[in-house]
């Protein structure tokens, strides 16, 4: 089957940079974004491109080439659905805040929303592919609702899970260590999976695009990450260690990340990891291993989401605690607010909850991001539901200039690794700030002894100094 009409359920961070570079790549084919959300699409439409959503180093000038020809961001979901052969699903999927699986299992309400949806529409076989992280076996459940509630259609279930990094999602896309596949073993799950071959094929090696079974493809997007966030524990882990006993984590890091059979990725000590995939994807994981009477296994990947939340309040007391025990009144800066450089994202960001916990202590809060503007932090902190949100507006402060959120603070904590933030005139920045002025380095991005002589109390995860 060849493709030339490719609709997406979902125009947030995954199916807005994957559809644009589809169709930059794969001119041929017509590619339309769809949202209910008439806000997001007005800002994918805007003329000046460096207005869209979602902000990736690259993607305003791929959507600038690409819109217009064949890439197209639209709120009219019918048309879309009913008018493609192939529809990607991706909205969110978000950890469960209710009922059975509280706090752990995946919400997939919106999924099966899409599910419903397409089969109420469709009036052609259409191939559906899951671009949203998923727990296993939801293709089974997708395909049930597709096929009992459907008009005779004809449906396949594909798995084609994202494995981008916020920040570098561009080069991810266009450059990918792997694209995975999964889908039914039958004749038709086999043409259906060529299908979507091809059209990665455009650009892909094709020794690089896997395809699996349904549920291996599932899978392992969840262990994928779930690898990848126990790395970040485990040198979280020892960079506590490494603080009591005058070893120098990076050292360590370096040292460990030069072994072939570990390497150096993912070993970069740091507040915490952040981010939409890595606490969501973990928790899904637990709730599976428990579901299935694995309380061990269970155990054993919970402790990474215990060790990420240990490694948060330990940097934020920490802050306290250096402070002479209270930061009541103190104003405290913080320099980045995104859950890592070069994405406008936010959630499960380590700032937002090392402010919480320092909101508690009555400080008060200046921040500075390059790309993250006062609503989304308002509501990030608002969404924790600790206090209401006038004390939230009262005890925080979101500047549009760093050297202004930094102007008579007590402390500033890095929580994002801007690069911008290693070129600031730190001098200047120290002689507008209450002495003694304290730096605690959340992300390891500056250098000890010449924050030191510039006259800052410097501390950074992971070194005694």
């Amino acid at each position: 089957m060849k493709i030339n009409n490719i609709c997406c359920i979902g125009a947030g961070y995954v199916g807005g940079p994957t559809m644009s570079i589809i169709a930059q790549k794969c001119p041929n084919i017509k590619v339309t974004v769809v949202d209910l959300n008439e806000e997001r699409i007005a800002l994918w439409n805007d003329p000046d491109v460096n207005n869209i959503p979602i902000y990736e180093p690259g993607l305003s000038d791929i959507v600038a080439e690409a819109r217009g020809r064949n890439l197209f961001f639209s709120t009219d979901v019918e048309k879309a659905i009913d008018e493609a052969q192939m529809i990607f699903i991706s909205v969110n999927t978000p950890t469960k805040t209710y009922g059975l699986g509280k706090g752990m299992a995946a919400d997939l309400k919106y999924i099966e929303l899409c599910a419903r949806q397409i089969a109420s529409i469709a009036k052609e076989d259409k191939i559906v592919v899951e671009k949203s992280t998923l727990p296993v076996r939801t293709a089974e459940a997708i395909k049930n609702i597709l096929d009992n509630t459907g008009n005779g259609v004809q449906f396949q279930i594909l798995s084609n899970p994202e494995f981008l990094a916020e920040g570098t999602a561009v080069t991810d896309l266009l450059n990918p260590d792997r694209v995975l596949i999964g889908g039914d073993t039958t004749p038709e799950g086999a043409e259906a999976i060529q299908a979507l071959v091809d059209v990665y094929a455009n650009w892909v090696p094709e020794k690089q695009i896997l395809t699996t079974n349904l549920w291996s493809s599932e899978l392992s997007k969840l262990t994928a990450n779930a690898f990848l966030a126990q790395r970040v524990s485990s040198i979280n882990a020892m960079s506590e260690l490494c603080e009591k006993t005058g070893a120098d984590v990076s050292e360590v890091a370096r040292a460990i990340g030069m072994d072939s059979r570990i390497g150096s990725k993912f070993l970069k000590a740091s507040v915490g990891f952040g981010g939409s995939c890595f606490q969501k994807d973990i928790l899904n994981l637990v709730y599976i291993a428990k579901s299935y009477g694995l309380n061990e296994v269970a155990d054993y990947w919970e402790q990474v989401i215990i060790m990420n939340d240990h490694q948060k309040r330990r940097f934020a007391s920490n802050i306290v605690t250096t402070l002479y025990n209270t930061v009541s009144d103190k104003k405290i800066a913080f320099l980045g607010w995104a859950f890592k450089k070069d994405t406008n994202d936010t959630r499960e960001s380590a700032a937002i909850y090392v402010a919480d916990y320092l909101l508690n202590e009555q400080a008060k809060i200046s921040v500075f991001d390059p790309q993250v503007k006062e609503n989304k932090v308002l509501n990030d902190l608002n969404y924790l539901e600790t206090r209401s949100s006038d004390l939230n507006k009262k005890g925080i402060t979101v500047v549009e200039d760093a050297y202004e959120a930094c102007k008579g603070a007590h402390a500033i904590a890095i929580l994002t690794e801007w690069d911008e933030f290693k070129e600031y005139d730190w001098q200047k920045i120290y002689d507008n700030m209450q002495k003694p002025a304290f730096v605690f380095d959340g992300r390891n991005i500056l250098d000890a002894k010449k924050m030191a002589s510039y006259g800052f109390i410097f501390q950074s995860v992971g070194s005694s100094n």
